[in-house]
């Protein structure tokens, strides 16, 4: 939220509405609204005069009033708010059935840097190679550093939810190091070693050794599990977990069990992870 500069003075009609960060609008006096352009238009064709957005807050819809103002410097019509349109970011990919081509992906919500979760209206998954790290240490997180290699999307995101993407990969896609295994549930999985699949360079996954020093098969916040990571090659490179490695598989006793999710912000060496069962129990 923010104010729009007019002859007048400082207004704020977004605010004094009672629209709130992380309002995701969904449309403009009925018409749909999926871009920023679009958003711009319909304050065009305001000139000034009340307009009703409809927005959805959490999981509820509702309709908001309020009256454009007229910028100052530009001389257009705004209402004050700093919106986006789009997003994109690195993660790993779970898992991919090998029959229907479903996967699923992170293990956790979708988010932005504010933490409002978000929702789907044209996603795509794109191969990336890894091209940098940015160490994690005790109280900042790292992260992997990435670029597309092409625009030929290798699968679309159908939909969002507090364990990750899932979707679809594109008809007969399999990535040439995929490695079939079968899934197993959280009763099945013991406090001892594992091995996480991560990509820190380049395109290709490589095993990692970690140990499973807890599981919790009671927990719903995605934390079946807590990770710490022993694997001198992967400490070295990363310093532990590192955004980018959500979704990373683990794998015990040569099953799929689940996925890394979080890193402990005061120990990166440790985080949390999602049992199997409860990401794939999310497809559609």
């Amino acid at each position: 939220l923010k104010e729009v500069e007019t002859e007048a003075g400082s207004l704020t009609p977004a605010e004094d509405a009672g629209l709130r960060a992380g309002d995701v609008i969904l449309a403009a006096d009925g018409m749909r609204i999926q871009t920023i352009a679009d958003l711009n238009a319909a304050m065009a064709r305001s000139e000034g005069k009340e307009i009703a957005l409809t927005i959805r807050r959490g999981s509820e819809k509702s309709e908001i009033k309020l009256t454009p103002a007229r910028e100052k410097k530009s001389g257009k019509y705004k209402v004050g708010i700093l919106i986006r349109d789009a997003l994109n970011g690195i993660g790993t990919v779970t898992y991919i059935e090998r029959d229907t081509g479903k996967f699923g992906a992170l293990g956790h919500a979708v988010c932005d840097e504010q933490m409002h979760e978000l929702t789907l209206s044209e996603e795509n998954v794109y191969l990336c190679s890894v091209i940098g790290v940015n160490k994690g240490m005790r109280g900042k997180a790292g992260e992997l550093r990435g670029l597309f290699l092409n625009d030929r999307a290798s699968a679309r995101a159908e939909h969002v939810c507090e364990t990750g993407l899932h979707g679809t990969m594109e008809k007969g896609y399999l990535p040439p190091y995929a490695q079939t295994v079968e899934t197993a549930p959280l009763s099945a999985a013991t406090m001892g070693k594992a091995v996480i699949y991560s990509t820190i360079d380049g395109t290709t996954p490589q095993p990692y050794d970690v140990a499973i020093a807890k599981v919790d098969a009671n927990n719903r916040d995605n934390k079946n599990f807590v990770v710490k990571i022993t694997d001198e090659r992967l400490l070295a490179e990363t310093g532990g977990i590192v955004q980018g490695m959500s979704g990373s598989p683990i794998v015990q006793n040569g099953k799929l069990i689940g996925a890394v999710t979080h890193v402990f912000l005061n120990d990166p060496t440790r985080g949390y992870g999602i049992g199997i069962e409860r990401m794939i129990e999310n497809e559609k």
